[in-house]
């Protein structure tokens, strides 16, 4: 009996979940979960290391290698082929930080990495974690996601 999957942090959840090329009206898709696309975007945009990106998502870095040859199959593959691309589901906790901004007061929860270095309301970069009383680096706590 193999073992149970376990839940991977993940930081960043799309508002676009489709792409498809634009010529054809109807295509076949493969679907990309969000751990894999996480796994891409702390890789390859980041920029961070094997090693750092198997922790953020507490991962072994094996499990990461897994995840990201499966992300970049799923997308090469879409590429060529000519199809489309669904993301979600998966095996995953959303990263959920409760964030206080020392500019404005404003104090919100932390669901987008991208809110993690300045306030959405007024993008002072004056922004600490309220739990830790420091600068954020969204991993304060997680919430499991309803997949």
């Amino acid at each position: 009996m193999p073992r149970p999957i376990k839940c991977r942090k993940i930081s960043y959840v799309p508002e676009s979940k489709f792409f498809k090329p634009a010529e054809l009206d109807m295509v076949d898709e493969y679907n990309l979960k969000l751990e894999e696309l996480e796994a891409m975007r702390l890789k390859d945009i980041e920029k961070m290391s094997q090693e750092e990106a198997a922790a953020m998502m507490q991962i072994s870095r094996q499990t990461f290698q897994n995840i990201i040859d499966s992300a970049r199959n799923k997308v090469v593959s879409a590429l060529v082929e000519g199809k489309a691309i669904r993301i979600g589901g998966g095996n995953y906790k959303i990263m959920e930080c409760k964030i206080e901004c020392h500019h404005c007061g404003k104090e919100y929860m932390l669901e987008n990495i991208k809110d993690r270095h300045s306030c959405p309301v007024c993008h002072s970069k004056d922004v600490y974690c309220h739990s830790k009383q420091k600068r954020c680096h969204a991993d304060c706590s997680v919430k499991r996601a309803n997949i």
